[in-house]
């Protein structure tokens, strides 16, 4: 027997992630995760970056034993890898860690060393984007912790909306938080966040392309700083 999540098309999924985005636009975080779990159920997940756990904590609260997914890329600090291993012990989550097809020696073997230094957006393009376009597609739908005060790209984020790349729903049940609201929400519950966090990092990724930001800029300057790039293409 098929359920109603298998027999969605892609016009009938973009047309509830459309509808979904008006309808829950002043919902609470938890009540947009509560909607994903109960309009997709298994095949609905959760991304994180593990720069702190605030999505996967409100995910699991809607959906416990929900799929969180987390990239490693082979770059990223061991404090991101902690954070991920101590998720994993402590939250009522599926953890599901996604890698890419080449390992960093091969990807160094074929392109040449330090890729991230020349090529920031292929080494982006190899080590994340395509193992997420892999990794999400047995789901219809999936959650970010994308926030509309990270920066000017991201201002206009949808706290429902459609991924047109990947013909997903794409929820962004903090997009209207501000850091003040991720803070309190991580005293009031506890959350594990990354240790970086409190050493002067406001955005953490792979640790080549990540620096501590400096007074007075956003959140999303320490990452890819010196160029143009302010996004990895997960998200756009």
């Amino acid at each position: 027997m098929t359920t109603a999540q298998e027999e969605r098309t892609t016009e009938d999924l973009k047309q509830l992630a459309e509808q979904a985005g008006r309808d829950l636009e002043d919902a609470s975080a938890l009540e947009i995760l509560q909607w994903a779990a109960k309009t997709f159920g298994k095949r609905f997940c959760v991304t994180s970056s593990m720069e702190d756990a605030v999505v996967a904590h409100l995910a699991a609260r809607a959906m416990p034993g929900v799929d969180v997914v987390f990239l490693d890329t082979g770059y990223h600090f061991e404090e991101t890898i902690g954070t991920r291993d101590a998720v994993e012990a402590v939250m009522d989550v599926n953890l599901i860690t996604l890698t890419p097809v080449q390992s960093v020696a091969e990807q160094d073997a074929e392109y040449g060393p330090k890729l991230h230094d020349r090529n920031p957006d292929l080494c982006c393009a190899l080590r994340k984007v395509q193992p997420l376009e892999q990794g999400l597609k047995d789901y219809q739908a999936w959650a970010t912790g994308l926030r509309r005060d990270e920066s000017p790209t991201r201002a206009n984020t949808p706290v429902v909306g459609w991924d047109e790349k990947r013909q997903k729903v794409k929820i962004s049940p903090i997009a209207r938080w501000t850091q003040d609201d991720v803070d309190a929400y991580v005293t009031e519950h506890g959350v594990l966040t990354n240790p970086l966090l409190m050493d002067g990092y406001a955005s953490v990724g792979c640790a080549p392309c990540t620096r501590r930001v400096l007074e007075g800029e956003d959140a999303r300057a320490g990452r890819w700083a010196g160029r143009s790039k302010t996004e990895c293409g997960l998200h756009g």
